[in-house]
This record gives C-alpha cells, sequence and structure tokens, in this order.
C-alpha cells in the first residue's frame, strides 16, 4: 500500500493584513506536520487575502506576498512537507494568480489559474491574466530577494504537473472545479492521483451541496484524491467565506471541516491510499480507454518521496457523513461570524440596533445574541484568539472572563426603540422582551418631540402643515410624514453609536446595524437614509421568507421565545396614525406580497427575466389562478416600482452577501439607477401579448391547469392584495 497523509484547511485571512494573514499560514503548516502530513494545501491567495481586490494592481502587494513567502522559506516550515501557498505573482509583465509549491525550503513550481471567476460577486479578470498556454512548462526568474535567500534562480511556471517518486500531484484552483472541460480530467488521464485545490468560496444560503457534489464527482469519474482548501471569516467586505475544507477520495468524502467559525485556524487531515485510486480507475474500461490515448500534460520531476510504506495500526480514513446546516442554521451561524470579525476588526466596542419589535429588526437582534452565544461556547472550548477578542471588546477588567452569553451581549450591544405617537404597545413591549432574553443594554426613547419640532419649523417656514392621509391628506403629505420619522430615527441611532460608550465611560464607539432585507431592497420599500442606512447590515441579502422561518427556528433553539410572536405578527412600518378603521400593512402599502417579491426577485437576476419574459413565465406558474391581465398588471406594478425606487440601491448599507437575487448594487447586480418608469416598450409588449393571449383562448382554465398553476406558485400567497398603494418615501 502507498499510504500519503494530507493535509487542508479554512483560514481566517484579513485582505491586506500580511501579519495576520502569514501568522495564520505558519500555523496551519505547523499542525499539518505534527499531524504527519506530507502536503499541506492552503486557500487561493492566502498570503495577500482574497478580497484585496484593486490592491492587486498595486505592486507593493505582489512584493510584500513575496516577503511573505521568504520567510517561509528560510524557516523550516516546508521541511519534509510539500506546501501549496496561494498568492500573486506577475510573469512577463502579467499578474496571474498563483499557487507555489514548496519544499524542503525550495520552491518546486508555480501554478497559475487558467480560468478565472468573473461573475456574481467575482471580478478576477479586472485584476488578473488566465494563463492559456498548456503545452510547455516555462522558467520563472525569481525576484533576487527571494533567489539569494533560497539559492535558487528560476523555477517551472506553467500548467502541469508533479511527478515525484511515488505519487503524482497536479493543482486546480477554485473556479477551474466548476468549468465543464476542468484540468483535472487530462490530469488524471496523464496518472494524476492526488488535486490540489485552493479556493475562496463565499456563503450563499443553500449552495454548499453544490460544492461538495462537485467535489465528489471530481474524485467519482476520474477517481483520486481531492484536496479542497477555503477561507473562512470577513476578510473585509461583504463576503463570508464559508470555510468547508474538505477531502475526498474516489467519490467518497473522508474529512470535512467546518462551514462556520470563530477560529482563525482550522487544520484537516487523512490518510489515504493512493493503491485504491489506482485499482478505481482501473476497474473503469472507458477510463484505461481514454488514458491509453491521452494527450500528454507537461510535468516536473521531483526526485523525493511522500507515501509512508504499510505499517501495523495504519489504516486509512474512512468516509465521513456529509454535514449540511438548514437555511435556518445558516442564517443564524454565517452573519454571526461574520460580524464577530467586523467587530473585533473594526476596533469598535459593540453593536447599536434601532429595536423596531418587528421581523427585521429583532432578526438582527438575535443574529447579534447568537453571535455572543458563539463566542461563550468557544472561550469555553479553550480557544485563547476568541476569548483575547472577547476580553478586549467587552473591556473587563483583569482577571474577568466573560462566562454568559446575556451579560456579554449587556457590555457590548446596545438596542434602542424609538416610538412614535403611531407605534403600538405591542411592538414597544415585543422589543423590550426579546432584549432582556438576549441581554442587550435597552433604551425606549420617544421621538414625537423631535418629530413635532421638524414639523413647526416646517410650518413656520411655509405656512403649511402636513397632515396624514387617513387624517385627509395627500400622499404627498402621507410620505413626508413618514419619511421625517424614518430620517430621525436614522440620525438619533448614529449619535447613540458615537456617545453612548462615552456616557458609560467605556472606550471606543459602537457599529450601527441595518436591518431591511433582500425583498424590501428589491422593491425600494425603505425611506432612503432611514434605519435601513447604517454601518453594516447582517440580513440585507435574507429574503423575508427566510426571515420568518428563522424566527420560529431562534425561539426555539436560541431560547429567545418572544421572537415566536414577533414572526406571528402582520408586517408593518407604524408610520402612520392607527386607527379603529386603518392599520398599515406593508404588504398592502407595497401592492404585492412577500411571497411574491421572493418570486419577482429570482425571476429577474437569477433567471435573468426583464418584464416581457417575467409575464410569460408567470402565465404558466400562475396558469389557472390568474388571468393573463392580471398577471401583466403585477408585473408592471413590480417594474414601476422597482424602477422608481432603484437609486435606492446606491447608497444601500453593506450588507452580508447570502442570496443570489440579492439587489446589491456595489458588487453584485450592476444596473443603472435611473430608468424610464413607465416601460413603454416593454409594456407595450406585455399588452400585446394580453391581447393575442385573450383572442386565440390560448390561457388555459381547466381543472390540469388550475393544478399545474397551484404547484408552480408552490403556495405564494397570490391573495388579493391592494395594488397601487403609495409606497413609504418612492422616489425619495
Amino acid at each position: 500500500m502507498r499510504l500519503l497523509r494530507v493535509a487542508t484547511c479554512n483560514l481566517n485571512q484579513w485582505a491586506m493584513d500580511f501579519d495576520t494573514n502569514l501568522r495564520n499560514v505558519k500555523e496551519s503548516i505547523a499542525r499539518a506536520k505534527a499531524a504527519g502530513a506530507a502536503i499541506r494545501v492552503g486557500p487561493e491567495l492566502e498570503l495577500t487575502g482574497y478580497g484585496c481586490e484593486d490592491h492587486f494592481l498595486e505592486q507593493d502587494t505582489t512584493a510584500h506576498a513575496w516577503e511573505c513567502l521568504k520567510d517561509i522559506l528560510t524557516g523550516d516550515y516546508t521541511d519534509n512537507i510539500l506546501c501549496c501557498i496561494g498568492m500573486p505573482v506577475i510573469f512577463n509583465s502579467v499578474r496571474y494568480n498563483c499557487q507555489v509549491f514548496c519544499l524542503n525550503r525550495k520552491i518546486i513550481m508555480i501554478r497559475p489559474k487558467m480560468s478565472l471567476a468573473n461573475d456574481g460577486n467575482y471580478r478576477e479578470f479586472r485584476w488578473f491574466s488566465a494563463w492559456t498556454f498548456k503545452d510547455e512548462i516555462v522558467d520563472f526568474q525569481l525576484p533576487i530577494e527571494v533567489s539569494d535567500a533560497i539559492s535558487q534562480d528560476t523555477v517551472p511556471f506553467g500548467y502541469g504537473y508533479m511527478r515525484f517518486l511515488d505519487v503524482s500531484l497536479a493543482a486546480e484552483t477554485c473556479e477551474e472545479l466548476f468549468t465543464a472541460n476542468a484540468p483535472r480530467i487530462d490530469l488524471a488521464l496523464n496518472g494524476v492521483e492526488v488535486f490540489m485545490n485552493a479556493s475562496g468560496s463565499h456563503h450563499q444560503l443553500r449552495k454548499l451541496n453544490l460544492r461538495i457534489d462537485c467535489i465528489r464527482n471530481a474524485t467519482q469519474t476520474c477517481g483520486g484524491v481531492y484536496m479542497y482548501a477555503n477561507h473562512q471569516g470577513c476578510d473585509g467586505g461583504r463576503l463570508y467565506y464559508d470555510g468547508c475544507c474538505c477531502i475526498a477520495v474516489n467519490g467518497d468524502l473522508v474529512a470535512q471541516g467546518s462551514q462556520f467559525s470563530l477560529k482563525d485556524v482550522e487544520v484537516l487531515n487523512a490518510l489515504v491510499d493512493l493503491d485504491a485510486v489506482s485499482s478505481y480507475r482501473a476497474s473503469v474500461s472507458s477510463f484505461r480507454e481514454q488514458a491509453s490515448h491521452r494527450k500528454n500534460v507537461p510535468f516536473v520531476k521531483v526526485p523525493y518521496k511522500l507515501c509512508q510504506s504499510f505499517q501495523s495500526g495504519m489504516v486509512p480514513t474512512s468516509p465521513v457523513e456529509i454535514i449540511y446546516h438548514c437555511p435556518e442554521e445558516e442564517i443564524a451561524f454565517g452573519p454571526s461570524c461574520w460580524l464577530w470579525d467586523y467587530l473585533r476588526r473594526s476596533q469598535a466596542s459593540g453593536f447599536l440596533l434601532p429595536l423596531s419589535g418587528g421581523a427585521d429588526s429583532s432578526s438582527v437582534a438575535a443574529i447579534v445574541g447568537c453571535m455572543c452565544q458563539l463566542v461563550i461556547k468557544d472561550i469555553e472550548k479553550g480557544d485563547e484568539q476568541v476569548k483575547a477578542d472577547a476580553l478586549r471588546i467587552g473591556q473587563y477588567k483583569d482577571g474577568e472572563i466573560p462566562t454568559d452569553s446575556r451579560e456579554l451581549a449587556k457590555r457590548l450591544f446596545y438596542t434602542v426603540y424609538m416610538g412614535t405617537e403611531n407605534s403600538s404597545e405591542d411592538t414597544r413591549s415585543r422589543a423590550k422582551r426579546l432584549a432582556e432574553e438576549i441581554g442587550s443594554f435597552h433604551l425606549n426613547v420617544p421621538i414625537d418631540s423631535i418629530v413635532s419640532a421638524f414639523l413647526s419649523l416646517f410650518e413656520t417656514l411655509t405656512g403649511k402643515r402636513p397632515r396624514y392621509k387617513v387624517d385627509g391628506g395627500s400622499n404627498t403629505e402621507n410620505l413626508g410624514l413618514q419619511n421625517i420619522q424614518a430620517r430621525i430615527r436614522m440620525v438619533l441611532a448614529f449619535m447613540m453609536a458615537s456617545l453612548m460608550p462615552w456616557v458609560h465611560n467605556k472606550s471606543g464607539f459602537y457599529l450601527v446595524l441595518g436591518s431591511s432585507n433582500v425583498d424590501e431592497g428589491l422593491r425600494g420599500y425603505l425611506t432612503k437614509y432611514d434605519c435601513s442606512s447604517a454601518d453594516i447590515n447582517p440580513i440585507g441579502s435574507v429574503s423575508k421568507q427566510d426571515l420568518r422561518a428563522f424566527l420560529r427556528w431562534a425561539a426555539i433553539h436560541l431560547k429567545y421565545s418572544s421572537l415566536a410572536e414577533v414572526e406571528a405578527a402582520p408586517p408593518t412600518a407604524e408610520l402612520e396614525p392607527i386607527r379603529a378603521n386603518y392599520n398599515q400593512l406593508d404588504e398592502v402599502d407595497m401592492g404585492m406580497t412577500y411571497e411574491e417579491l421572493s418570486i419577482y426577485g429570482r425571476l429577474r437576476k437569477i433567471f435573468r427575466c426583464g418584464p416581457v419574459s417575467m409575464f410569460q413565465n408567470l402565465c404558466h406558474s400562475w396558469c389557472g389562478r390568474l388571468s393573463p391581465s392580471e398577471v401583466a398588471d403585477k408585473v408592471k406594478h413590480f417594474f414601476k416600482y422597482y424602477a422608481i425606487n432603484r437609486h435606492k440601491m446606491t447608497v444601500l448599507t453593506p450588507s452580508y452577501h447570502a442570496e443570489s437575487y440579492s439587489p446589491e448594487d456595489n458588487r453584485f447586480d450592476l444596473r443603472q439607477f435611473l430608468y424610464n418608469s413607465r416601460w413603454p416598450y416593454q409594456f407595450r409588449k406585455i399588452n400585446e401579448l394580453v391581447q393575442e393571449m385573450d383572442k386565440d383562448g390560448k390561457w388555459e382554465t381547466s381543472a390540469e391547469g388550475m393544478l399545474r398553476g397551484q404547484t408552480g406558485a408552490q403556495g405564494s400567497g397570490m391573495g388579493v392584495v391592494a395594488a397601487g398603494c403609495a409606497n413609504p418615501s418612492a422616489g425619495f
């Protein structure tokens, strides 16, 4: 038996923080060596951090990466272990995203990335070029400082593999795992047995299984050992890299790391049987046939052995059961870990949240509470880094140790209920009870006097005093009065975040948390510069439906029982007066349900539908429930308000990325923000299609069509809602 112990890792790197990154890389190598591993693979661009973005254009960034690599090579870190280290490399004035293979204080090979990620949140072509030369490996002249330090002038550079005396190894880098013509196919046919993937993959709800399936399938079709390493944490932006480093052998996962964690370094290792790989491949006739007339891939000879001989007691690692979190757990743990990284790295002293008692702000509060619970659990497990961060942020005295999540929350989490005459006792009491369950420092701050001062000033200037619609005012007056309340809350939140630490004799400042969800952003159902405007927002890319499911889960699993009552309450902004015959409701204001909004959002972004194709898709999905003209009205109503409010996305608070239909304008959903909201051409085409369908009788009304329509809608809440109602702050 050829037995090989391999190690992979999750690293919590921070873009441009070379000290932190280098320390984590060294620690991961040390742990891999301590486990007896002969190979260690780390994440993509681990020395610089993946999220450097335009900093990659600076020569300093690449130079500092080489300095860090020299530090590793001049120590004993690579003695008797092959280390795959990710960093940018400039070759012939072209910048490449590379994996650098080091062994015994020498560089064995540099492998540039061949398929760059350039969609969604990824913009790799902005900073790197893809390596396109597959037929040769060329010589790369090492920087003088590195060359002198390790007594090596050149290193093989390009696409190929490393042929050791007892095993052949090669690399794939992140995106190459998901491409149709993946490098591993030709490499496997050339006898490569071990693949190392350095990745920078971020979290997205319900997506981990796709990544795991790709990793398993990579070795199921071609056989082999697949080592996957990833970043884990917030490295300075909107993304949370969700780790889950793993090792697969012949289609089975034999090791899986955590998806969400507060740890800076996590290392996995496994003992794999390479003869099992050879046997697996030899048993598949189609693989033998294709390998017999393969296209040769260049390789680098390495006169060194990595494998161990079989000894008594050495047993290859057995397959493990794959762990997946449910969406509610993903919402709890992903944003919690992201918030902790942001808090400890920003040097802030805590968070401040305007807590309204509604579903969105209560979800954010629960996530912060979950963060505090995770911190205490890791301290109990002996994590010294988490303990040190908690002691510093919580400003504990010497000898004090955090032992209770509620006590920790009291130190670093302020919640503020900013009520007006339009606020109900229900929301006020729910906010108070939730704050008590979490442990936050809670304040009840009436703001009617501030609202009145603004209105009095306006009346003095203009001689007019606006009225709510229920009191006989116009839509313009109604919106203006709602916006005043919302914007006062934003100003007050930021003032308290900066001054409350001073009031309590604490140093530092508090970060203001936002609480608008992805559906409200898509529809524009928020006031520009209200409490949706904050420092960061952990739920800005989570749908209302998912948040309500999370509230039900958190009421039980986080033990915040008041969340069950929050979830059961109808969503309302409470910006208009409550009357015996009138109570403001979000879905009535919007003219659509939150479930419909999720459908519109997925069709617009994921399925790339404009107004006409969305109408056509919904005519099929909602067949038998709504007539073509009713579907047309709904589609036009959505696109009208989407267009009117798109400008709000340009100032959207930086939000945790979790949903594939996020309208976030900064990185993910790049579109204009000035539209012709009448959509004259598109809406005319929809009207023509409606007339044609009515004329030709193409609309199904059979029982079969009704059933199909109900199935397609998936209980999408297509009840009667008031269309055309004014949206608070529309266009403002």
